[in-house]
């Protein structure tokens, strides 16, 4: 009986652990995209475009339009 109640635990607590870790890195990877602003112009500029703060602007907002697109489904 203890052997169950011990296995029983350890099952609850790795699908409680799973689902808050899931639950953080959302939250986490929302609030700190892995693109900023800097690197768009860096990537831009080795592209051969020269960016301004109004493209940048606006790629980053589509961006964010995007991931919060993709969040809902």
């Amino acid at each position: 009986m203890t052997i169950m109640l011990m296995i029983l635990a350890l099952l609850v607590g790795l699908v409680i652990g799973f689902f808050g870790a899931r639950k953080y890195m959302e939250n986490y990877l929302r609030n700190n995209p892995p693109i900023s602003e800097e690197m768009l112009r860096t990537m831009m500029l080795q592209m051969g475009q020269k960016p301004s703060s109004r493209k940048l602007h606006q790629m980053m907002q589509a961006m964010k339009a995007q991931a919060k697109k993709s969040n809902r489904k």
